[in-house]
Protein backbone atom coordinates (compact mmCIF):
# COMPACT_ATOMS: atom_id res chain seq x y z
CA UNK A 1 0.00 0.00 0.00
CA UNK A 2 2.56 2.18 1.20
CA UNK A 3 4.38 1.49 -2.77
CA UNK A 4 1.57 2.39 -4.11
CA UNK A 5 1.11 5.77 -2.48
CA UNK A 6 4.80 6.52 -3.16
CA UNK A 7 4.24 5.73 -6.94
CA UNK A 8 1.16 7.99 -7.07
CA UNK A 9 3.17 10.82 -5.31
CA UNK A 10 5.96 10.33 -7.78
CA UNK A 11 3.51 10.63 -10.73
CA UNK A 12 1.76 13.80 -9.37
CA UNK A 13 4.71 15.78 -9.37
CA UNK A 14 6.23 14.83 -12.68
CA UNK A 15 2.76 15.81 -13.87
CA UNK A 16 2.70 19.15 -11.88
CA UNK A 17 5.93 19.86 -12.92
CA UNK A 18 5.08 19.25 -16.20
CA UNK A 19 2.24 21.41 -16.27
CA UNK A 20 3.92 24.56 -14.74
CA UNK A 21 4.36 27.18 -17.36
CA UNK A 22 7.79 26.57 -18.56
CA UNK A 23 10.73 29.26 -17.91
CA UNK A 24 13.02 30.64 -20.80
CA UNK A 25 16.79 31.47 -20.19
CA UNK A 26 18.66 32.91 -22.74
CA UNK A 27 22.19 34.12 -23.21
CA UNK A 28 22.35 37.26 -26.06
CA UNK A 29 23.43 35.11 -28.90
CA UNK A 30 20.90 32.06 -28.12
CA UNK A 31 17.90 34.80 -28.07
CA UNK A 32 18.85 35.79 -31.60
CA UNK A 33 18.91 32.65 -32.99
CA UNK A 34 15.31 31.32 -31.04
CA UNK A 35 13.89 34.80 -32.83
CA UNK A 36 15.56 33.76 -36.25
CA UNK A 37 13.06 30.72 -36.13
CA UNK A 38 10.24 32.23 -34.38
CA UNK A 39 9.89 35.83 -34.74
CA UNK A 40 6.60 36.53 -36.69
CA UNK A 41 8.59 38.08 -39.47
CA UNK A 42 10.76 35.78 -39.74
CA UNK A 43 8.18 32.81 -40.07
CA UNK A 44 6.43 35.44 -42.92
CA UNK A 45 10.34 35.89 -44.44
CA UNK A 46 10.34 32.07 -44.89
CA UNK A 47 6.44 31.47 -46.35
CA UNK A 48 7.98 34.35 -48.97
CA UNK A 49 10.64 31.97 -50.03
CA UNK A 50 8.15 29.24 -50.75
CA UNK A 51 5.94 31.48 -51.86
CA UNK A 52 8.27 32.83 -54.44
CA UNK A 53 9.04 29.31 -55.13
CA UNK A 54 5.47 28.33 -56.57
CA UNK A 55 5.54 31.53 -58.08
CA UNK A 56 8.67 30.66 -60.14
CA UNK A 57 6.47 27.08 -61.13
CA UNK A 58 3.51 29.33 -61.90
CA UNK A 59 5.04 30.87 -64.61
CA UNK A 60 7.07 28.21 -66.16
CA UNK A 61 3.79 26.20 -66.20
CA UNK A 62 2.09 28.54 -68.43
CA UNK A 63 4.25 27.83 -71.00
CA UNK A 64 4.13 23.63 -70.97
CA UNK A 65 1.14 21.81 -72.56
CA UNK A 66 -2.60 22.81 -71.01
CA UNK A 67 -5.71 20.48 -71.07
CA UNK A 68 -8.99 21.48 -70.25
CA UNK A 69 -12.52 19.63 -70.48
CA UNK A 70 -16.10 20.73 -70.97
CA UNK A 71 -19.03 19.24 -70.75
CA UNK A 72 -22.44 21.19 -72.06
CA UNK A 73 -26.49 20.03 -71.73
CA UNK A 74 -29.02 21.52 -73.33
CA UNK A 75 -33.19 21.34 -73.16
CA UNK A 76 -34.95 22.99 -75.60
CA UNK A 77 -38.13 23.60 -73.52
CA UNK A 78 -39.50 25.40 -76.76
CA UNK A 79 -37.64 24.61 -79.64
CA UNK A 80 -37.22 26.73 -82.91
CA UNK A 81 -39.53 26.50 -85.67
CA UNK A 82 -38.73 27.35 -89.36
CA UNK A 83 -40.34 28.28 -92.05
CA UNK A 84 -39.14 26.50 -95.43
CA UNK A 85 -40.48 26.88 -98.79
CA UNK A 86 -43.81 24.47 -99.56
CA UNK A 87 -42.32 23.08 -102.73
CA UNK A 88 -39.78 21.05 -100.55
CA UNK A 89 -42.66 19.08 -99.31
CA UNK A 90 -44.60 18.93 -102.79
CA UNK A 91 -46.76 21.96 -101.74
CA UNK A 92 -47.86 25.24 -103.83
CA UNK A 93 -45.67 27.62 -105.02
CA UNK A 94 -45.40 30.56 -102.37
CA UNK A 95 -46.56 28.24 -99.47
CA UNK A 96 -44.58 27.51 -96.49
CA UNK A 97 -44.18 24.24 -94.65
CA UNK A 98 -43.23 24.96 -90.59
CA UNK A 99 -40.44 22.71 -89.82
CA UNK A 100 -38.49 21.86 -86.11
CA UNK A 101 -34.73 20.86 -86.88
CA UNK A 102 -32.94 18.40 -84.24
CA UNK A 103 -34.31 16.80 -81.21
CA UNK A 104 -35.11 19.08 -77.57
CA UNK A 105 -32.47 17.63 -75.25
CA UNK A 106 -28.41 17.84 -76.60
CA UNK A 107 -25.32 16.74 -74.88
CA UNK A 108 -21.20 17.21 -75.51
CA UNK A 109 -18.53 16.80 -73.86
CA UNK A 110 -14.80 17.56 -75.55
CA UNK A 111 -11.10 17.43 -73.83
CA UNK A 112 -8.84 20.64 -75.59
CA UNK A 113 -4.97 20.47 -75.07
CA UNK A 114 -3.29 23.68 -75.87
CA UNK A 115 0.41 24.19 -76.31
CA UNK A 116 2.27 27.43 -76.30
CA UNK A 117 5.30 27.14 -78.76
CA UNK A 118 6.22 30.79 -79.10
CA UNK A 119 5.86 33.61 -76.98
CA UNK A 120 8.17 36.55 -76.26
CA UNK A 121 6.90 37.70 -72.89
CA UNK A 122 6.85 33.99 -71.71
CA UNK A 123 10.15 33.55 -72.35
CA UNK A 124 11.07 36.72 -70.25
CA UNK A 125 8.51 36.17 -67.26
CA UNK A 126 10.75 32.58 -66.73
CA UNK A 127 13.88 34.65 -66.51
CA UNK A 128 12.89 37.19 -64.67
CA UNK A 129 11.65 34.46 -62.10
CA UNK A 130 15.21 33.67 -61.22
CA UNK A 131 15.72 37.38 -60.22
CA UNK A 132 12.51 36.96 -58.34
CA UNK A 133 13.54 34.09 -56.19
CA UNK A 134 17.00 36.45 -55.36
CA UNK A 135 14.61 38.96 -54.19
CA UNK A 136 12.89 36.69 -51.97
CA UNK A 137 16.20 35.28 -50.29
CA UNK A 138 17.60 38.90 -49.92
CA UNK A 139 14.31 40.17 -48.04
CA UNK A 140 14.74 37.57 -45.80
CA UNK A 141 18.01 38.06 -45.15
CA UNK A 142 17.15 41.79 -44.85
CA UNK A 143 14.32 40.58 -42.32
CA UNK A 144 16.76 38.39 -40.12
CA UNK A 145 18.85 41.20 -39.92
CA UNK A 146 16.21 43.62 -38.47
CA UNK A 147 15.24 40.67 -36.36
CA UNK A 148 18.59 40.78 -35.06
CA UNK A 149 18.98 44.27 -34.48
CA UNK A 150 15.44 44.16 -32.78
CA UNK A 151 16.81 41.33 -30.34
CA UNK A 152 19.90 43.18 -29.52
CA UNK A 153 17.91 46.43 -28.64
CA UNK A 154 15.30 44.42 -26.25
CA UNK A 155 17.65 42.12 -25.04
CA UNK A 156 19.82 45.40 -23.70
CA UNK A 157 17.06 47.14 -22.45
CA UNK A 158 16.18 44.26 -20.19
CA UNK A 159 19.65 44.42 -18.81
CA UNK A 160 19.43 48.03 -18.54
CA UNK A 161 15.91 48.19 -16.68
CA UNK A 162 17.48 45.43 -14.45
CA UNK A 163 20.79 47.07 -13.53
CA UNK A 164 18.97 50.42 -12.80
CA UNK A 165 16.41 48.36 -11.03
CA UNK A 166 19.44 46.99 -8.82
CA UNK A 167 20.99 50.71 -8.54
CA UNK A 168 18.07 52.31 -7.63
CA UNK A 169 17.48 49.60 -4.23
CA UNK A 170 20.97 50.02 -3.12
CA UNK A 171 20.68 54.17 -3.85
CA UNK A 172 17.38 54.09 -1.77
CA UNK A 173 18.76 52.38 1.04
CA UNK A 174 21.56 54.35 1.98
CA UNK A 175 19.38 57.29 1.46
CA UNK A 176 16.67 55.85 4.16
CA UNK A 177 19.58 55.51 6.28
CA UNK A 178 20.46 59.58 5.68
CA UNK A 179 16.66 60.09 6.33
CA UNK A 180 16.77 58.15 9.57
CA UNK A 181 20.14 59.25 11.08
CA UNK A 182 19.29 62.98 10.28
CA UNK A 183 15.88 62.85 11.64
CA UNK A 184 17.23 61.66 15.04
CA UNK A 185 19.67 64.13 15.31
CA UNK A 186 17.20 66.51 14.55
CA UNK A 187 14.68 65.23 17.10
CA UNK A 188 17.87 65.69 19.43
CA UNK A 189 18.22 69.04 18.63
CA UNK A 190 21.53 68.62 16.50
CA UNK A 191 20.79 69.01 13.26
CA UNK A 192 17.73 71.36 11.69
CA UNK A 193 14.69 70.22 9.57
CA UNK A 194 15.60 71.84 6.34
CA UNK A 195 18.32 68.99 6.74
CA UNK A 196 16.10 66.57 7.20
CA UNK A 197 13.29 67.41 4.10
CA UNK A 198 16.15 67.93 1.34
CA UNK A 199 17.00 64.27 2.24
CA UNK A 200 13.57 63.64 2.12
CA UNK A 201 13.46 65.09 -1.44
CA UNK A 202 15.76 63.33 -2.93
CA UNK A 203 14.62 60.09 -1.30
CA UNK A 204 11.11 60.67 -2.63
CA UNK A 205 12.44 60.55 -6.17
CA UNK A 206 14.62 57.93 -5.85
CA UNK A 207 11.37 56.00 -4.71
CA UNK A 208 9.53 57.00 -7.75
CA UNK A 209 12.58 56.48 -10.71
CA UNK A 210 12.72 53.05 -8.64
CA UNK A 211 8.92 52.29 -9.29
CA UNK A 212 9.04 53.33 -12.70
CA UNK A 213 12.01 50.95 -13.37
CA UNK A 214 10.58 47.79 -11.73
CA UNK A 215 7.23 48.81 -14.55
CA UNK A 216 9.84 49.17 -17.64
CA UNK A 217 11.78 45.99 -16.34
CA UNK A 218 8.59 44.02 -16.40
CA UNK A 219 7.74 46.01 -19.96
CA UNK A 220 10.93 45.51 -21.72
CA UNK A 221 10.72 41.96 -21.14
CA UNK A 222 7.22 41.67 -22.80
CA UNK A 223 9.03 43.33 -25.51
CA UNK A 224 12.30 40.74 -25.63
CA UNK A 225 9.54 37.91 -25.93
CA UNK A 226 6.96 39.50 -28.97
CA UNK A 227 10.81 40.18 -30.77
CA UNK A 228 11.31 36.51 -30.29
CA UNK A 229 8.52 35.02 -30.73
CA UNK A 230 7.10 33.99 -27.78
CA UNK A 231 3.95 34.83 -25.65
CA UNK A 232 3.73 38.48 -24.18
CA UNK A 233 3.80 37.16 -20.26
CA UNK A 234 6.15 34.53 -20.82
CA UNK A 235 8.69 33.98 -18.29
CA UNK A 236 12.28 34.68 -19.77
CA UNK A 237 15.51 34.95 -17.78
CA UNK A 238 18.37 36.75 -19.24
CA UNK A 239 21.87 35.22 -18.37
CA UNK A 240 24.18 37.58 -19.34
CA UNK A 241 25.73 40.28 -17.50
CA UNK A 242 25.35 44.60 -18.94
CA UNK A 243 28.79 45.04 -18.38
CA UNK A 244 30.45 41.90 -19.00
CA UNK A 245 28.38 42.10 -22.28
CA UNK A 246 29.64 45.34 -23.57
CA UNK A 247 33.09 44.50 -22.76
CA UNK A 248 32.84 41.81 -25.26
CA UNK A 249 31.23 44.37 -27.84
CA UNK A 250 34.26 45.88 -27.91
CA UNK A 251 36.69 45.32 -30.58
CA UNK A 252 38.20 48.22 -32.87
CA UNK A 253 39.52 45.66 -35.03
CA UNK A 254 36.04 45.42 -37.12
CA UNK A 255 37.15 48.84 -37.91
CA UNK A 256 39.61 47.73 -40.21
CA UNK A 257 37.73 44.80 -41.73
CA UNK A 258 37.61 44.43 -45.85
CA UNK A 259 33.95 45.79 -46.80
CA UNK A 260 32.37 44.36 -50.06
CA UNK A 261 29.42 46.17 -50.82
CA UNK A 262 28.24 43.45 -52.75
CA UNK A 263 27.38 41.49 -49.53
CA UNK A 264 25.31 43.89 -48.21
CA UNK A 265 21.58 43.73 -48.02
CA UNK A 266 20.64 46.79 -49.22
CA UNK A 267 22.54 46.99 -51.84
CA UNK A 268 21.85 43.13 -52.77
CA UNK A 269 17.98 44.85 -52.78
CA UNK A 270 18.90 47.70 -55.12
CA UNK A 271 20.36 45.37 -57.49
CA UNK A 272 16.97 43.23 -57.15
CA UNK A 273 15.32 46.59 -58.35
CA UNK A 274 17.65 47.05 -61.02
CA UNK A 275 16.72 43.59 -62.59
CA UNK A 276 13.19 43.76 -62.16
CA UNK A 277 13.54 47.17 -64.03
CA UNK A 278 15.82 45.19 -67.05
CA UNK A 279 13.00 42.45 -67.46
CA UNK A 280 10.30 45.04 -67.17
CA UNK A 281 11.59 46.50 -70.26
CA UNK A 282 12.59 43.49 -71.75
CA UNK A 283 8.90 42.95 -71.67
CA UNK A 284 7.54 45.88 -72.95
CA UNK A 285 9.45 45.27 -75.89
CA UNK A 286 8.31 40.94 -76.49
CA UNK A 287 4.92 42.78 -76.85
CA UNK A 288 6.17 43.66 -80.36
CA UNK A 289 6.97 39.79 -81.52
CA UNK A 290 4.16 37.64 -82.48
CA UNK A 291 2.69 34.44 -80.30
CA UNK A 292 1.81 31.06 -81.61
CA UNK A 293 -0.30 29.01 -80.07
CA UNK A 294 -1.37 25.40 -80.80
CA UNK A 295 -4.60 23.21 -80.34
CA UNK A 296 -6.35 20.05 -80.33
CA UNK A 297 -9.25 18.86 -79.47
CA UNK A 298 -11.60 15.99 -79.15
CA UNK A 299 -15.03 15.36 -78.02
CA UNK A 300 -18.57 13.96 -78.69
CA UNK A 301 -22.13 14.86 -79.39
CA UNK A 302 -25.39 12.74 -78.84
CA UNK A 303 -29.02 13.97 -79.38
CA UNK A 304 -32.08 12.54 -77.59
CA UNK A 305 -36.32 13.48 -77.17
CA UNK A 306 -35.62 12.52 -73.33
CA UNK A 307 -32.76 12.57 -71.07
CA UNK A 308 -31.37 8.91 -72.04
CA UNK A 309 -27.99 9.54 -72.40
CA UNK A 310 -26.42 7.05 -70.11
CA UNK A 311 -28.97 4.43 -72.16
CA UNK A 312 -27.07 1.41 -73.64
CA UNK A 313 -27.57 2.13 -77.53
CA UNK A 314 -27.75 5.89 -77.00
CA UNK A 315 -26.20 7.60 -80.46
CA UNK A 316 -22.67 9.31 -79.98
CA UNK A 317 -21.31 11.66 -82.82
CA UNK A 318 -17.48 12.12 -82.49
CA UNK A 319 -15.48 15.01 -83.65
CA UNK A 320 -12.23 16.03 -83.82
CA UNK A 321 -9.84 19.32 -84.23
CA UNK A 322 -6.20 20.48 -84.66
CA UNK A 323 -5.14 23.79 -85.46
CA UNK A 324 -2.69 26.98 -84.99
CA UNK A 325 -3.16 30.52 -83.73
CA UNK A 326 -1.02 32.79 -84.92
CA UNK A 327 -1.62 36.82 -83.40
CA UNK A 328 0.71 39.20 -85.02
CA UNK A 329 0.93 42.81 -84.06
CA UNK A 330 0.91 45.18 -86.51
CA UNK A 331 -0.01 48.42 -85.79
CA UNK A 332 -0.78 50.27 -82.15
CA UNK A 333 -1.04 53.92 -82.31
CA UNK A 334 2.54 54.02 -81.30
CA UNK A 335 1.38 52.46 -77.80
CA UNK A 336 3.93 50.15 -77.81
CA UNK A 337 6.40 52.29 -78.32
CA UNK A 338 5.53 54.21 -76.00
CA UNK A 339 5.29 51.54 -72.83
CA UNK A 340 9.22 50.34 -73.89
CA UNK A 341 10.39 54.14 -73.53
CA UNK A 342 8.56 54.70 -70.44
CA UNK A 343 10.52 50.93 -69.28
CA UNK A 344 13.68 52.42 -70.46
CA UNK A 345 13.18 55.58 -68.51
CA UNK A 346 12.47 53.52 -65.64
CA UNK A 347 15.42 51.21 -66.05
CA UNK A 348 17.84 53.87 -66.43
CA UNK A 349 16.03 55.75 -63.14
CA UNK A 350 17.15 52.38 -61.31
CA UNK A 351 20.41 52.48 -62.41
CA UNK A 352 20.77 55.79 -61.05
CA UNK A 353 19.18 54.85 -57.58
CA UNK A 354 21.51 51.66 -57.28
CA UNK A 355 24.66 54.01 -57.81
CA UNK A 356 23.07 56.80 -55.14
CA UNK A 357 22.69 53.43 -52.77
CA UNK A 358 26.18 52.41 -52.90
CA UNK A 359 26.87 56.02 -52.02
CA UNK A 360 24.82 56.18 -49.07
CA UNK A 361 25.81 52.49 -47.85
CA UNK A 362 29.29 53.55 -47.89
CA UNK A 363 28.48 56.96 -46.16
CA UNK A 364 26.47 55.04 -43.69
CA UNK A 365 29.55 52.15 -43.18
CA UNK A 366 31.24 55.54 -42.26
CA UNK A 367 29.00 56.79 -39.93
CA UNK A 368 28.54 53.51 -38.10
CA UNK A 369 31.93 53.26 -37.27
CA UNK A 370 32.26 57.21 -36.16
CA UNK A 371 29.33 55.94 -33.67
CA UNK A 372 30.50 52.85 -32.65
CA UNK A 373 34.00 54.65 -31.79
CA UNK A 374 32.07 57.16 -29.85
CA UNK A 375 29.94 55.22 -27.76
CA UNK A 376 33.37 53.50 -26.85
CA UNK A 377 34.55 56.50 -25.64
CA UNK A 378 31.53 57.58 -24.00
CA UNK A 379 31.48 53.73 -21.94
CA UNK A 380 34.97 54.68 -21.28
CA UNK A 381 34.67 57.82 -20.02
CA UNK A 382 31.10 57.16 -18.34
CA UNK A 383 33.18 54.52 -16.31
CA UNK A 384 35.78 56.92 -14.81
CA UNK A 385 32.99 59.85 -13.92
CA UNK A 386 30.94 57.17 -12.14
CA UNK A 387 34.29 56.43 -10.15
CA UNK A 388 34.64 59.48 -9.49
CA UNK A 389 31.08 60.39 -8.48
CA UNK A 390 31.24 57.12 -5.84
CA UNK A 391 34.26 58.73 -4.35
CA UNK A 392 32.48 62.47 -4.04
CA UNK A 393 29.33 60.58 -2.71
CA UNK A 394 31.44 58.62 -0.61
CA UNK A 395 33.24 61.88 0.99
CA UNK A 396 30.66 63.68 1.34
CA UNK A 397 28.87 61.13 3.34
CA UNK A 398 31.42 61.01 5.31
CA UNK A 399 31.70 65.06 6.28
CA UNK A 400 28.03 64.80 6.34
CA UNK A 401 28.44 62.28 9.10
CA UNK A 402 30.92 64.32 11.04
CA UNK A 403 29.13 67.81 9.94
CA UNK A 404 31.67 68.82 8.06
CA UNK A 405 29.19 68.75 5.05
CA UNK A 406 25.58 70.52 4.38
CA UNK A 407 22.69 68.21 3.79
CA UNK A 408 22.37 70.44 0.31
CA UNK A 409 26.08 69.44 -0.17
CA UNK A 410 25.20 65.55 -0.07
CA UNK A 411 22.00 65.83 -2.04
CA UNK A 412 24.30 67.60 -4.88
CA UNK A 413 27.09 64.89 -4.28
CA UNK A 414 24.10 62.20 -4.66
CA UNK A 415 22.42 63.46 -7.17
CA UNK A 416 25.53 64.15 -9.37
CA UNK A 417 26.24 60.12 -8.60
CA UNK A 418 22.66 59.05 -9.86
CA UNK A 419 22.82 60.87 -13.10
CA UNK A 420 26.96 58.98 -13.57
CA UNK A 421 25.21 55.55 -12.61
CA UNK A 422 22.69 56.11 -15.26
CA UNK A 423 24.97 57.34 -18.16
CA UNK A 424 26.73 55.04 -17.26
CA UNK A 425 24.26 51.80 -17.96
CA UNK A 426 22.97 54.25 -21.09
CA UNK A 427 26.13 54.07 -22.78
CA UNK A 428 26.80 50.29 -22.24
CA UNK A 429 23.88 49.70 -24.16
CA UNK A 430 24.83 52.24 -26.49
CA UNK A 431 28.09 50.18 -27.48
CA UNK A 432 26.43 46.67 -27.98
CA UNK A 433 23.84 48.49 -30.05
CA UNK A 434 25.96 50.25 -32.56
CA UNK A 435 28.61 47.30 -32.80
CA UNK A 436 25.22 45.64 -34.02
CA UNK A 437 24.05 48.48 -36.60
CA UNK A 438 27.90 48.27 -38.10
CA UNK A 439 28.12 44.75 -37.97
CA UNK A 440 25.07 44.58 -40.18
CA UNK A 441 26.22 47.25 -42.28
CA UNK A 442 29.35 45.32 -42.97
CA UNK A 443 27.39 41.67 -42.88
CA UNK A 444 28.99 40.45 -40.31
CA UNK A 445 28.10 38.77 -37.25
CA UNK A 446 30.23 38.80 -33.97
Amino acid sequence: MRSRLLLLTILLSFSLGYSQEQTYSFTLEEAVQFALENNYAALNADRDIIDAQKQKWETIATGLPQISGAVNYQNQLIQQVLQLPGEIAGGDPGTFVEVVFGQPQQVSAAATLSQQIFDGSYIVGVQATKAFLSYSANNKEKTALEVRKQVVEAYGNVLLAQESVSILEKNKTTLEKNVYETKKLYENGLGDEESVDQLQITLSSIENQLKNALRLSEITVQMLNISMGLDLNAPTQLQEDLEDLTVSKIDLGILSTAFDISENVDYKLAENLNQQRYYEWKLARSRALPTLNAFASYGALSFAEQFSFFDNGQDWFEFSTIGVDLSIPIFSSLKRSASTQRAKIALEKAKTQLTEAEQQIRLQLENAKSNYVLAIEQYETSKENLALAERIENKNQIKYTEGLASSFELRQAQTQLYTAQQEYLQFMVEVINKKTELEIILNKQS
